[in-house]
């Protein structure tokens, strides 16, 4: 952490997904999400559920980084209808994007929502989050963490279709929460996503999880060691 004293700034932005949430984006070949779709309630064969999911989740990720989708992003809905659901009920499409969050879903170790604690008071707080699915069980899963009461602002990409590194999202937690880009600095794991897009916004940047680079203001190995440093 040699180089950014964090005390010169007020506010804290965390990104989520393998900074304090890991587990996420259980999209591999392996993945039969066809069981968890049954455990909603659907009936369609386990093959047409799979082909479905798989083909909405390579939707989402072919347009991921293509800069003409950063700030009209698609809904997994969209994929889904896009990809071979338009002839299927409301129904199932509601139940096949339930499928698909619960798969893009990670988990809060509780030694990462504590150093979110920790850092809570020394910092404000907001989150700048780039999900697919709508933010039902994130919102959930931050509740159970004690985390989202920590933070002044969030912004989910799946609410306002806007990804990283598009420098809207943190402008837009910066503003409801009334500070200065210069007063805040983001913490995330994406090179592409948390340090271009602090950057677009005029934001500091520490990467961790293992990412480096020359413009980033520090990287650091976790958030548990970032937070250790501070104390």
């Amino acid at each position: 952490m040699a180089g950014l004293a964090l005390d010169r700034f007020s506010t804290v932005l965390l990104d989520m997904n393998d900074t304090f949430m890991f587990g996420a984006d259980r999209f591999g070949p392996s993945e039969d999400f066809s069981i968890v779709y049954r455990q909603l309630g659907g009936t369609l064969p386990a093959a047409r559920v799979n082909q479905l999911i798989r083909s909405a989740y390579a939707y989402l990720d072919d347009r991921y980084p293509d800069p003409h989708y950063r700030e009209n992003f698609p809904a997994v809905s969209e994929a889904l209808m896009a990809t071979g659901a338009a002839t299927l009920s409301v129904d199932e499409v509601v139940r096949l994007v339930e499928t698909f969050a619960r798969h893009e879903l990670g988990q809060v170790p509780l030694e990462y929502a504590t150093a979110i604690w920790r850092l809570s008071q020394r910092f404000r707080l907001g989150l700048v989050i780039d999900i697919w699915a709508p933010k039902t069980l994130w919102v959930e899963a931050l509740n159970q963490a004690n985390i989202l009461m920590l933070c002044e602002a969030t912004v989910f990409s799946s609410d306002c279709r806007m990804v990283k590194p598009s420098p809207q999202p943190f402008l837009s937690v910066l503003e409801q929460m009334q500070v200065r880009p210069q007063d805040a600095v983001m913490i995330g794991d994406s090179v592409r996503r948390d340090l271009d897009g602090a950057r677009a916004a005029g934001i500091a940047c520490v990467l961790v999880g293992g990412a480096t680079h020359e413009y980033a203001d520090a990287s650091v190995g976790n958030l548990l060691e970032l937070v250790a440093a501070i104390d």
